[in-house]
């Protein structure tokens, strides 16, 4: 009981470190937070000027399109945000200077990860609410017949995969200390493309059709969508949430076996220096 103990207070004092570091530079949050509200509404705008373009107003439900542009843009938000909390976890290490103090300390690894991932999910959830409650004060939107309850359960699935993606992608910072960092957004720039995020997947091209359906944003997406712009009983919202959930308990263990392998590598081959 004792070790367990210890072992939760170890994940909740990483919880601890991001939150004194939001606190430390809150300016950024508050710039980054300005910046993903004015992109929703951006994407947003979409919907309402689609029936405009052109030299014959198109017959489209601007309102729908809203809100399909708005869950697309929220949920791709909230889904990037816990993986890019997961990949700079090595990022700021070194940034602070602790890399070496936090990897060589005598915890076990998946209580570091356990510790990131709370933050990150918590963080995400929170920044995703925020952004929605502006946007909607915008747009006027209604979801009184959303099934908002199960569009979360929806989102929490899927949070599980994109956490073994992301630390699958953090060995890169730690592989290469020079541009570690920017490689890891090739990983979510690849999801972004064939997840529908913007548009339905089947305007792909079939080869990338055929990838998309192993995405696991494809499914949280679409889950989501039938969540809250049909009214889906939680129930029927099982065909979308059983694959994120598979991916993720395939995709967690994967990850932090291939971080491992690199985290044993560095530590022989002497990259756990502060600087890139």
């Amino acid at each position: 009981m004792t070790t367990a103990i210890y072992q939760i207070r170890a994940s909740y004092a990483f919880v601890e470190r991001n939150l004194n570091l939001i606190k430390r530079y809150w300016t950024w949050e508050i710039v980054w937070l300005v910046y993903s509200i004015a992109e929703s509404m951006s994407v947003s705008f979409i919907g309402l000027g689609a029936g405009q373009v052109g030299n014959q107003p198109a017959n489209i439900d601007s309102r729908y399109l809203v809100l399909y542009l708005l869950i697309g843009t929220l949920v791709w938000r909230y889904l990037s945000t816990i993986f890019y909390w997961i990949t700079s976890l090595i990022g700021v290490e070194r940034w602070e200077g602790t890399i070496e103090y936090t990897l060589m300390a005598p915890i076990h690894r998946i209580t570091h990860m356990a510790g990131q991932t709370l933050f990150s999910v918590g963080y995400s959830m929170f920044l995703t609410v925020i952004i929605l409650a502006a946007t909607a004060l915008m747009f006027k939107i209604d979801l009184t017949n959303a099934n908002l309850a199960g569009g979360a359960l929806v989102l929490l699935a899927g949070s599980l995969s994109f956490i073994g993606i992301g630390v699958m992608a953090s060995v890169m910072p730690l592989l290469f200390p020079e541009r570690g960092e920017q490689m890891t957004h090739v990983f979510i720039a690849l999801v972004l493309l064939v997840s529908g995020v913007y548009y339905p997947i089947s305007v792909l091209p079939q080869a990338l059709q055929k990838i998309a359906i192993f995405s696991p944003a494809t499914y949280v997406l679409d889950g989501v969508r039938k969540a809250l712009l049909q009214g889906t009983p939680t129930p029927q919202l099982w065909a979308d949430i059983w694959p994120a959930l598979v991916m993720g308990l395939a995709l967690i263990p994967a990850g932090m076996w291939v971080f491992q392998q690199a985290e044993r590598y560095a530590k022989h081959t002497g990259k756990l220096h502060r600087n890139g």
